[in-house]
């Protein structure tokens, strides 16, 4: 039986729920909790729609893949117009890129690095709840009732002078836990990367060989911080073209590597994971995230102080298939 949940825009679904019931775990919030085999051994059962066999291959080996043209050229660059727009940032007018971030992260190193605290105007909606996103995310997790994430993008201008930033490589989940944590995340491309621009990288090698690793790495060791400085494998930039999309596994080690182009690096954040429809909190804060157009909550989101999509943009229209992206209507 299909289950709606209404949301008038501007008022909460229910009682108001300001923080993810998540918002304590490290990463996004916005999903529940996943239990089950690493999706590295995880055999197909459903026929792939997007993702080749060989695209599957290669994302159970080295931790990630990228979807081509996961949406038109038309839909990134209108995508890309809104981020400028939100940014208060001409992309004509370099002058302008280099004004001050409009609040510091509570994580450090995400300062300079280009984060745009929107998530929820339509644009963002209408690539959640495009269907060759959405089945991608459906080879990857071999089932079809699959919650969005509410996150938000990157608008990366060149980092210099008081924009200065180095990049750096990370995890997003505690690779400390036992059993190790299961979670995907992603990249969609906006514009055109190359090695200039900056954009994605990781290391790919490290989560082929993560389980050999874990039992050679030092007693202490950040569990969220791999030590590039002794680690025996390279990282990786990976290209893209505008309208990509990459799906990494979290346990792949990664980053955003800085922009010593004169142009920016662009991307919106989409990822999905199983639907946690009996969590009756966390549906309500998803729904109120989108009715509200509110950001995720955690530490590593801090959200625009303008309060512009409150106050400038209207609530996005979902489609059917992003009802049940988002939780308001059950799978």
């Amino acid at each position: 039986m299909t289950m709606t949940m209404s949301a008038t825009p501007g008022a909460p679904a229910s009682a108001p729920v300001t923080m993810s019931p998540n918002a304590d775990r490290p990463g996004n919030a916005s999903v529940g909790n996943i239990a089950g085999p690493q999706l590295r051994d995880m055999e197909k059962k459903l026929p792939l729609r997007v993702l080749s066999a060989q695209d599957f291959a290669h994302w159970q080996q080295y931790g990630y893949v990228i979807v081509r043209n996961a949406i038109s050229d038309t839909q990134a660059a209108k995508t890309a117009r809104f981020l400028w727009e939100f940014q208060e940032m001409d992309p004509n007018t370099p002058e302008t890129w280099a004004r001050p971030q409009l609040r510091d992260h509570a994580m450090k190193e995400l300062n300079n690095s280009g984060m745009v605290e929107a998530y929820h105007h339509q644009t963002m909606w209408d690539n959640r709840q495009t269907p060759r996103i959405y089945d991608a995310f459906v080879d990857i997790w071999d089932r079809e009732d699959l919650w969005v994430s509410i996150d938000r993008a990157n608008l990366n201008t060149p980092n210099t002078g008081a924009r200065a930033f180095d990049g750096f490589i990370h995890w997003d989940e505690d690779t400390s836990q036992r059993p190790l944590p299961i979670n995907v995340q992603g990249v969609l491309s906006l514009v055109d990367t190359s090695d200039e621009t900056g954009g994605f990288q990781c290391v790919p090698e490290l989560f082929e060989n993560f389980a050999s690793w874990l039992q050679s790495a030092p007693e202490g060791r950040n569990p969220f911080r791999p030590d590039m400085e002794t680690m025996p494998y390279p990282c990786h930039r990976v290209p893209m073209k505008a309208g990509d999309l990459l799906i990494f596994n979290s346990l792949l080690a990664h980053g955003i590597r800085a922009n010593r182009s004169n142009t920016a690096r662009i991307a919106q954040y989409i990822s999905m994971a199983p639907a946690s429809p009996d969590n009756t909190e966390l549906t309500e804060w998803r729904v109120q995230s989108w009715a509200q157009r509110l950001p995720a909550r955690g530490h590593a989101f801090p959200g625009d102080p303008r309060n512009w999509e409150q106050t400038r943009y209207q609530q996005a229209q979902l489609s059917p298939l992003g009802e049940k992206l988002l939780g308001k209507v059950r799978w």
